[in-house]
């Protein structure tokens, strides 16, 4: 009997490690390997989605919605940010006919506004996660301007990378948080004539990061050394988006509005008490902040977070998929204990919230400081199926936290 081979190279079945039968035809492990990376190639030479990982970009509505399943409320800046990132991703996937005048469509990173816990994180990341791209979160407080101690700004794409495995044309695709991005604002509203490290100077080495540039990324991160080898990654299709609290700007922007109304001004004094000042925001704030005006004009798309008041906490801690509440729930559920919570005591922890101006990440620690007596001893105790947390029983325990004790100190 005539011993079988492979339809693409000819090698009989002995020759190789697996032979794969079709309709018609065989082909063997080694052909398989070669059509895959003819495949890869094919896909990042035509500017298509991942070929491991299907983009999944719906419209900016869709976009909304999905939004409102993890973060409640901040309807202005989920709209701000699905147009934004719909159009970022229609851009990269938009299969246009190749004319000489041809349209450039240029990418719109985003910088977010807001307190600390209003979501600007979480925002970023479930955008990140409803796409299937690849997403860090970078902190731009450990970057320094190159050639000092401290992170380069190169190193914010080595952690994308390694999120994307190490596959380059998946990484060109991706999503970068860059956190607290008003800690490296000059320190004053003059150009620095000398350098300013952790500021200006890092500031002037984004500037090519967020426009669009080949840039030699160290592969393990770390500092960069001549004989490392760099890998090149393409930065036009990445998405920046920039999140910070910027305290103290809301001064800046009442003298802007102030001033700029003379005639008014007392009317607008009394509609800025009783509305969110940030919603007023504008790229001239920014630069009076201390950002340059070159990183301001690679950020065209500016929006704000509202602060979050008591009925926003109230519903931040039971309605969303990840919800503080049902985290508590299943954590005691895979011990066997059923957990359930008064009314009250909801009510009492968005007090306490408010009370400590922490946005929603206070939530977490009033939480944490009723329930870690809860969590130390039930797991040890196998009679004890379920559990109710009480009004008097919260008050005691927070009473007796650590955190009660520093507010008072």
């Amino acid at each position: 009997m005539k011993e079988i081979s492979c339809s693409f190279c000819g090698r009989k079945k002995s020759e190789v490690t697996v032979l794969i039968a079709g309709i018609s035809g065989h082909i063997c492990d080694d052909c398989v390997s070669q059509a895959n990376l003819i495949v890869k190639e094919v896909a990042h030479d035509e500017g298509a989605p991942f070929s491991d990982g299907q983009l999944n970009l719906m419209k900016p509505a869709e976009i909304s919605r999905f939004l409102d399943e993890y973060v409640i409320g901040q309807n202005e800046a989920k709209k701000v940010l699905s147009v934004a990132v719909y159009n970022h991703y229609k851009r990269i996937t938009y299969k246009s006919s190749k004319k000489e005048d041809e349209i450039e469509i240029e990418k719109s990173n985003i910088i977010m506004v807001g307190e600390t816990g209003t979501g600007k994180t979480l925002l970023a990341k479930t955008i990140a996660k409803m796409l299937n791209v690849p997403f860090c979160i970078a902190d731009s407080t450990v970057l320094t301007e190159a050639g000092y101690v401290g992170e380069d700004v190169e190193s914010i794409l080595s952690r994308l990378l390694q999120n994307a495995d190490y596959d380059v044309a998946k990484a060109e695709r991706g999503i970068v948080f860059i956190d607290e991005i008003d800690k490296i604002a000059r320190k004053s509203d003059n150009p620095s004539i000398t350098r300013d490290v952790s500021g200006e100077g890092v500031q002037q080495a984004l500037l090519k990061l967020l426009e669009g540039a080949v840039v030699g990324v160290p592969p393990q991160g770390g500092r960069k050394h001549p004989e490392q080898k760099m890998i090149q990654v393409d930065t036009r299709n990445i998405l920046f988006i920039c999140g910070g609290a910027f305290d103290g700007i809301e001064k800046i922007i009442e003298r802007r509005v102030n001033t700029s109304s003379i005639g008014y001004s007392i009317k607008v004094g009394m509609s800025l008490e009783t509305e969110n000042i940030l919603q007023h925001i504008s790229p001239l704030d920014l630069k009076r902040f201390g950002l340059i005006p070159e990183l301001i004009g690679r950020f065209p798309v500016l929006t704000h977070l509202d602060p979050l008041d008591e009925s926003s906490l109230r519903r931040i801690l039971t309605e969303p998929k990840n919800s503080l509440i049902k985290q508590y729930i299943k954590l005691f559920e895979m011990d066997g204990v059923k957990l359930s919570f008064d009314k009250k005591v909801l009510d009492f922890i968005v007090e306490k919230a408010t009370e400590y101006r922490l946005g929603a990440r206070g939530l977490r620690s009033i939480c944490e400081a009723i329930m870690t007596d809860a969590m130390y001893e039930l797991p040890s105790n196998k009679d004890e199926k379920e559990f109710k947390i009480t009004l008097q029983y919260a008050r005691d325990k927070f009473t007796k936290s650590r955190i009660n004790k520093l507010k008072a100190a």
